[in-house]
């Protein structure tokens, strides 16, 4: 096996939670090269993964809207980039047409993806040589790493080390240069998925009260506006200029705490293992949730939104010296499993995005 190419082409948060295969392949096959595809927009997350060599953009929102040679350009030179490596093994881990394009497009004689019943679309079955079903015995990204150990015969390490290296910043941003920092990851995707502003509000201000600086990053200028409300009754408190996603990122490698709903750079910050509270309101915890002892909870589920002192609790539960103890306590799988079960917060406590 000399190189492989993964296909997982969108969202933020499932391209950062499937970056955990590439160290497994790579401890699965001494001396393997790991190229990934994605849409050009999450381009970023596989890039800061050291175990990536080369990473495919493809510019999936100019296929559907072609309107200039320079779109037809960078399709082409898309497709020319998948056929340029010759891959022993592409592993579709999107399982739609889109995806099963790319692995087509590679002409690689071995393409995995999911059985058609598993397939987003199911159309996207003519892709592929090779096929293997999820795992739905646990979360979506804890039950992807298994299916591909099962199909492929290695064994996987049940809490990996991160596969994040954030770059560096030129200089430490300057409105956290000088202080401990929570972020508060409030805004959604979904009106649905939404915490209520009036608990923000007191969660911020107990973390000032930790001596903790709560800042609120946002995407939009309705998510500003969300923000200086926030911050209006918590005088410590700072609502961030716009920001890219590296920065961003840059802003999780260096925070405390984490605080957010379910989205994307919430898994980030658990990605890289900072102390994160992930909060579901509409989405299913069981199946997206992450929760690693001592170090990231999640709380709420999908229909049961948590309470104050429900996310509060879980705020206690991460901090440094908890985290602490999780760490030790992770010696032997078996601590790994107790741990597991006895971290995961019933449905009733509340997580943040």
């Amino acid at each position: 096996m000399k190189r492989i190419l993964v296909v997982k082409v969108t969202s933020l948060g499932d391209v950062i939670q499937a970056q955990t295969v590439v160290g497994d392949l790579h401890r699965a096959f001494p001396g393997v090269i790991i190229d990934w595809a994605v849409d050009e927009a999450f381009a970023d997350i596989p890039r800061w993964n050291p175990g990536v060599e080369r990473v495919l953009c493809a510019p999936l929102r100019r296929f559907k809207k072609m309107r200039s040679l320079r779109d037809l350009s960078a399709i082409w030179s898309s497709v020319s980039d998948l056929r340029r490596e010759k891959y022993d093994l592409v592993l579709d881990l999107h399982g739609v047409y889109k995806s099963a394009i790319i692995s087509f497009l590679t002409r690689s004689k071995r393409r995995f993806g999911y059985s058609r019943v598993n397939l987003g679309e199911s159309g996207a079955a003519f892709a592929y040589t090779h096929r293997f079903a999820p795992r739905n015995d646990a979360n979506a990204w804890e039950g992807m790493r298994r299916t591909l150990s099962e199909t492929f015969g290695y064994s996987i390490d049940p809490f990996p080390p991160t596969a994040f290296a954030i770059p560096k910043p030129k200089a430490p941003p300057q409105a956290v240069s000088d202080m401990p920092f929570a972020l508060l990851f409030h805004a959604t995707s979904k009106a649905e998925k939404k915490w209520p502003t009036t608990h923000w509000v007191a969660i911020a201000k107990a973390l000032v009260e930790r001596g903790l600086t709560p800042l609120l990053p946002w995407g939009t200028d309705g998510e500003r506006t969300e923000g200086e409300a926030i911050a209006r009754e918590v005088p410590n408190a700072r609502v961030l200029p716009r920001l890219t996603i590296e920065e961003i990122a840059q802003h999780v490698d260096l925070a405390a705490l984490v605080v957010g709903t379910d989205t994307g750079l919430v898994h980030l910050a658990s990605a890289l293992r900072k102390p994160t509270v992930m909060i579901f309101t509409a989405t299913s915890r069981p199946h997206f949730g992450v929760n690693i002892p001592g170090a990231c909870l999640s709380v709420g589920d999908e229909g049961r939104p948590p309470s104050v002192e429900d996310v509060l609790a879980a705020i206690r539960a991460v901090e440094p010296a908890k985290r602490e103890a999780g760490r030790q306590a992770t010696t032997s799988t078996q601590c790994h499993t107790a741990l597991d079960s006895n971290s995961t917060p019933p449905a009733t406590r509340p997580v943040s995005r």
